[in-house]
């Protein structure tokens, strides 16, 4: 019989990660950022979530530092800190200081004894200085408090840290409970410590985290999280996901499928919650059949017959024992054909993208698309052409650490549509699409070969001559039968009086999206483009 047995967490069971479902946390991270070190570290300072629980992120524990060195600030002082080694210095000059009374006689050994004496009342206040300089200039006359002073002597290394400690803590250390040297000694190793910890987990360096010094300030369930949190990067290297390259983290083409997937998945999710049975699941193949819906056979067309409904028209026209079918009779499944087609998405990527997190999403729909063309429609072909101050194509294994351009804050939409179309030639079907998705008219364009930035007129205004030779361009796609279809960021009245334009000369269409509806409405046009009623 299979019995289990529940304890209360401790800190010290195993924690459990799953390399897929840490993949997956690190994929939102990467959604907002562009770099995949920067990415695991955000990840890292935030935490993870594991089978067991939460992990504690960096951020956390160096806030569970901070608030530890304020309890330790609030509760203890170090002002008596050294009152001990000070009486016992005290004891040992007052028995110095009887021997050399006891010795001063007339002459020249009583004018040494009452210079000795002398000195030792004018010692430094500071003790440590007090001891060294004892140590560099006199020879005691008792034996017994030169021995004793030997013993004080080996603690001077200790009685400068509580001095540090007094000098650097002690206007901080303003608590009820006074500490004594020993404890004070404790207490500035601690800080140390602590102060280390803080460093490293501020920069991020887990070479210089000690997890059992960490467990001994904050218990053992911050050790164990830590050593989770460091397992972690590793993990997914060991999974596949990650690889190194010259002393860098890089995304295998393993992570840059599976980003893809997920995108690709959060979007299903989002439809399917807004929209139920709209993307119910059918075989696979050229036509899908729709047992839902049939109607009349028309002649030459496929006979996808429809059987019951075929019988019961023959029975209605003919009743009796003898069944005569006609072809009038014929009744046929309704299908959805399937029919390729060539798409390059063109993804503004001027700086303007990184507002509201406009980019972040328009990444995501770029990934989804990548992998729902490349799994279920392999036969089509999709491009990616990023647009900033001028187009460059984008690979798929780009897609993920690609970012918006700051450095050309200009808009080249017209070079953007240039680059798309010729991809879409050299991958030719009767299908061709443009997807737009900008925030942003042109402000860039080429002309006679050479590239031109024109500012708006007024912010928000219109740049005349980019909008006119972007306009020009948009004539010469359309003369090539490709449909320009443009999805909308923002909604200011020269965004829209431009796309407007667009639509009119392409007789596409042109949506207002937000961002985080953007990916909702570009698979539903997408599969609503791919599957045609007849």
């Amino acid at each position: 019989m299979l019995r289990l047995r529940y304890t209360a967490w401790d800190g010290t069971q195993r924690i459990r990660l799953d390399p897929e479902k840490v993949f997956e946390q690190f994929a939102d991270a990467l959604s907002a950022t562009d770099d995949v070190r920067e990415a695991l570290e955000w990840l890292l300072r935030q935490g993870l979530e594991a089978s067991d629980g939460q992990l504690l992120g960096l951020d956390e524990l160096l806030q569970q530092l901070r608030e530890h060195l304020e309890q330790t600030q609030q509760s203890v002082n170090v002002d008596r800190a050294l009152e001990g080694p000070q009486s016992e210095l005290e004891e040992i000059l007052n028995r110095e200081r009887g021997t050399l009374d006891e010795r001063a006689q007339p002459g020249d050994a009583g004018a040494r004894m009452r210079e000795k004496k002398a000195f030792l009342g004018d010692l430094p206040e500071r003790l440590s200085e007090a001891i060294e300089r004892i140590a560099q200039s006199y020879s005691f006359e008792d034996e017994g408090a030169g021995r004793d002073f030997q013993d004080l002597l080996e603690k001077l290394d200790d009685i400068r840290k509580v001095e540090d400690l007094q000098q650097r803590w002690g206007d901080r250390l303003q608590g009820e409970q006074s500490l004594d040297f020993e404890q004070a000694l404790d207490l500035a190793s601690q800080l140390e410590t602590l102060m280390d910890l803080q460093r490293a987990l501020m920069s991020g360096d887990f070479e210089g985290i000690d997890p059992s010094q960490l467990g001994e300030l904050l218990g053992a369930q911050a050790m164990q999280d830590f050593d989770a949190l460091r397992q972690a990067m590793q993990m997914l290297v060991d999974a596949g996901f990650l690889v190194q390259r010259e002393g860098r983290l890089e995304l295998s083409p393993k992570g840059i499928r599976r980003i893809g997937q997920l995108a690709l998945r959060d979007i299903y999710q989002a439809l399917l919650r807004d929209r139920p049975g709209a993307h119910e699941t059918r075989r696979v193949g050229a036509a899908e059949l729709m047992p839902e819906g049939v109607r009349p056979h028309e002649p030459g067309e496929a006979l996808d017959l429809a059987l019951v409904p075929t019988l019961m028209n023959a029975v209605r026209r003919r009743p009796g024992a003898t069944l005569g079918v006609e072809p009038r009779d014929f009744e046929v499944h309704e299908s959805r054909q399937h029919s390729t087609a060539s798409t390059v998405l063109l993804l503004d990527m001027s700086w303007s993208m990184s507002w509201e997190g406009r980019f972040a999403a328009a990444k995501k729909v770029a990934l989804a698309l990548e992998s729902l063309i490349r799994t279920r429609y392999p036969r089509d072909f999709f491009g990616i052409v990023g647009f900033y101050t001028r187009a460059v194509e984008l690979r798929a294994q780009d897609l993920p650490e690609a970012s918006w351009n700051m450095g050309d804050p200009f808009t080249n939409l017209q070079d953007a549509l240039r680059m798309g179309s010729d991809l879409l030639r050299r991958h030719p079907s009767r299908n061709q699409h443009l997807i737009v998705i900008t925030d942003g008219q042109p402000t860039a364009y080429f002309a006679e070969g050479r590239l031109h930035c024109e500012w708006p007129l007024s912010f928000g205004g219109v740049s005349r001559r980019a909008a006119q030779e972007t306009l020009r361009e948009v004539e010469r796609v359309t003369k090539k039968g490709i449909t320009i279809n443009t999805f909308m960021l923002d909604d200011s009245l020269g965004l829209r009086a431009f796309v407007e334009k667009m639509t009119r000369i392409n007789k596409g269409r042109a949506l207002y999206s937000r961002p985080d509806r953007l990916g909702e409405y570009l698979l539903v046009d997408y599969l609503g483009r791919k599957r045609k009623k007849v």
